[in-house]
């Protein structure tokens, strides 16, 4: 199963209370229709490792996710074998009297393979070929990059001791990145790009009340306006849809009816995540902002 156009991918994601423009959705269909992997790039908290998860939520398969990480390697990305099961084995096949060839065998059988994501994506899923989200590429380096290029192309990864492992169902693979650092031409024209940016009001207001739909209209707008306005000052990490829904769920836990500087302030945790972001926003700043966002409410 996969969806039938481009209506029913933004359809079947808001079931899952993703709320997507036609672009992405438009991405998302391409991807799937022909098989090619969905590069998105975009600030952190705008929405790239959800976008994943509601695919394969709404599509029944299976989400595999491979974390990246400064040094991030070939061998860790696909498998590795279990050597203290190994080692016992040896063990008991000295007791025993084993073949040696048999035990050679025996000791590189699925028995002793730790599959990891790569592996584990080429292999068969319940509910068909899974969903692989290679999540935050930019934290690895080239080396990785070439590879998974490799790898992406053919769908196939090597175990030296099995010979090649080619999946019979290419998974859908999801790629993001925070940019960092720039992910190599190669690797990005493998696959249909898109940049996820920050929503604007509208869209916003429209995953909040997806997300957080106990929030009253009022405050929702004075939230999102507020969100808003903040991400256009100067701060060295603005707020995602992510801190949005975060902040918005804070809020009702103190039962807060409307914003006031002194709520912004006391709250500023569940937005900003720096010390000097933080900072920026103290005293009469707070008011500033939320009497700009009241004033663009009302216009």
């Amino acid at each position: 199963m996969t969806y039938a156009s481009i209506d029913e991918v933004q359809t079947a994601l808001a079931s899952e209370d993703y709320i997507c423009g036609r672009a992405l959705a438009t991405v998302v269909y391409l991807g799937l229709e022909l098989g090619r992997p969905i590069f998105l790039e975009g600030e952190a908290g705008t929405g790239k490792t959800e976008i994943a998860k509601v695919i394969a939520a709404s599509l029944g398969r299976r989400l595999i996710r491979l974390q990246c990480y400064e040094g991030l390697d070939a061998a860790s990305a696909v498998y590795e074998w279990n050597f203290a099961a190994q080692m016992m084995a040896i063990r008991m096949a000295e007791q025993g009297g084993v073949d040696q060839a048999e035990l050679q065998r025996h000791l590189y059988s699925d028995e002793f393979l730790v599959a990891r994501p790569l592996l584990e994506a080429m292999q068969p899923q319940p509910g068909g070929a899974p969903v692989l989200l290679i999540d935050e590429l930019d934290r690895t380096d080239a080396p990785f990059e070439a590879f998974l290029l490799e790898a992406l192309s053919d769908f196939q990864v090597t175990i030296p001791e099995r010979g090649t492992i080619k999946a019979e169902s290419p998974p859908i693979v999801i790629l993001t990145s925070n940019r960092t650092r720039e992910v190599h031409d190669a690797l990005k024209r493998r696959c249909l790009y898109h940049w996820v940016d920050y929503p604007d009001f509208d869209r916003e207001l429209e995953i909040l009340k997806a997300r957080a739909p106990e929030a009253a209209e009022t405050l929702s707008r004075e939230i999102v306006a507020f969100v808003q306005r903040l991400r256009g000052e100067d701060l060295f990490k603005k707020p995602g849809v992510a801190e949005t829904i975060d902040w918005a769920k804070c809020l009702l836990a103190l039962d807060v009816v409307n914003l006031s500087p002194e709520t912004i302030v006391d709250t500023l945790g569940a937005i900003l995540k720096y010390q000097d972001d933080i900072q920026e926003l103290q005293g009469s700043e707070a008011k500033r902002l939320l009497d700009e966002a009241r004033s663009d409410l009302a216009s």
